[in-house]
């Protein structure tokens, strides 16, 4: 377990600062520890107040830490004053402390300075070239440059002039451009692009300190530094996407979304495998759609079709019965994951799917159980939808739900060269085959293992 040390200020509402780095260490796997270097009167509203601690006992509370239990990495956040960054430079360099990321923090989101120019030198002279990645914001670029810093031409430049203060790597965060964010890496050799999604989303307090401490613990883990970038741009979008709703302001981000994807990834592919097998176990082949079917599961947080997990050669139907082809596996399925990931968006529990051969007699089964239906028609579908390959099932899962609220059973009627199709969905593949075979039950002269 690597040992990851924050050196930053403390949030009194926990969103930012040394409790939002405790957090990325902690879900990464980390051990963390903790120099506080002021501490703040904070909430999702704003700042109160700010008190810095003394350089004093910020240099005690390093020899405390470094002296005994000693650290494989570690992050530097908030540093109020001049004589506070000088201090840790000092206590970096005397315990040669590294990796460390720098994320200078030295504009609030009003726009206002947090440091002086004295303190921004002395980062800039000491601190920085000790560093071996720092991570500004555009704003925290153009004060350290001296030029505004707004698109990606002045970003890489801006990337340039930072590297030769001394640093290993600068990565400048791309969130307050205009349209769709794009960060940019510079390590003095390479200048590599990471694009990102536009996130509508007020609950992002802790942004940047969640970044720069997941940096921190995957560089002392030995990843590679763009394989680094990528996995903790990976958190902090999810950890934005399921943007903790707290207070009346900006609510934190949540990192234990990509843990709880993390985890489950074991669980996923076993409930499929079991899943199937029940199919396997009875004459379900003719429920079975010509195209064949596919049983879908989606991670909890899942926003790509890589986050769902299904069977590389889908369900087939084999001499009367159900046979999955291949081992589950995610990246599996393309048009299943499409539906379960649009239904997702409207209503978050469902996270499986399955389709089924259309017939009166399905829908009238469904019908008996109680379940919800909903449909949508090919032919309303708009001329720029059929344009983009794969858009189809998006469109017309999201169009059913929208129109008939939180369904358990969509349909088409298909068109020339498409078949009609019944998808089944599901809080998960087990509840998902429950219906299933329960539809299979009710059709005359289909229900039943020996039939």
């Amino acid at each position: 377990m690597e040992k990851i040390l924050s050196i930053a200020g403390s949030d009194s509402g926990g969103g930012a600062g040394i409790q939002a780095d405790l957090r990325a260490i902690t879900v990464l796997g980390g051990y963390g520890m903790s120099v506080i270097t002021a501490l703040t009167a904070q909430n999702t509203l704003g700042v109160t107040g700010v008190h810095p601690v003394p350089a004093g006992f910020v240099a005690a509370q390093l020899d405390a830490v470094l002296g005994d239990i000693g650290a494989d990495g570690a992050k530097c956040g908030m540093l109020a004053t001049a004589e506070i960054i000088r201090t840790v430079a000092e206590k970096v360099t005397e315990y040669d402390l590294r990796p460390l990321v720098v994320d200078p923090v030295m504009v609030a989101k009003s726009g206002h300075p947090l440091i002086d120019d004295q303190a921004k030198a002395v980062l800039k002279k000491e601190l920085l070239p000790l560093a071996a990645l720092i991570t500004p914001n555009l704003p925290e670029a153009g004060e350290l440059v001296g030029f505004p810093v707004a698109d990606e031409e002045s970003m890489i430049k801006a990337a340039r002039e930072l590297k030769a203060l001394g640093c290993g790597a600068v990565l400048i965060k791309g969130g307050h451009l205009k349209g769709a964010p794009v960060d940019i890496l510079f390590d003095g050799r390479e200048v590599l692009r990471f694009p990102g999604l536009r996130l509508e989303s007020r609950n992002t307090h802790g942004t940047g300190c969640t970044l720069s401490a997941a940096l921190a613990t995957l560089l002392a883990r030995g990843l590679p530094l763009a394989e680094a970038v990528g996995k903790a741009k990976d958190l902090i979008g999810l950890a934005i996407a399921q943007g903790l709703e707290m207070g009346r302001g900006h609510g934190p981000t949540n990192p234990w979304a990509w843990l709880g994807n993390t985890l489950a990834r074991g669980e996923v592919l076993e409930s499929l495998q079991e899943a199937a097998s029940r199919l396997e176990a009875v004459r379900f082949g003719p429920l079975i759609p010509e195209i064949s079917s596919q049983l879908a599961y989606a991670l909890p947080y899942a926003r790509g079709m890589e986050e769902v997990a299904g069977f590389p050669g889908r369900i087939v139907n084999f001499r009367g019965r159900a046979k999955a082809v291949g081992c589950p596996c995610f990246g599996a399925s393309r048009h299943a994951a499409k539906v379960v990931l649009a239904a997702k968006r409207l209503h978050p529990e469902i996270r499986a799917a399955m389709p089924l051969a259309f017939s009166q007699e399905v829908l009238r089964a469904g019908r008996d159980l109680g379940l919800k239906i909903g449909r949508f028609s090919r032919a309303d579908e708009p001329p720029e939808v059929k344009a983009r390959e794969g858009s189809s099932l998006e469109w017309g899962t999201t169009r059913a739900l929208e129109e008939a609220g939180r369904c358990d059973l969509i349909y088409d009627l298909g068109e020339v060269g498409k078949e009609p199709v019944v998808r089944l969905l599901g809080e998960s593949p087990s509840q998902v085959v429950d219906r299933a075979l329960a539809i299979l039950e009710m059709i005359p002269g289909r229900g039943g293992p020996h039939a």
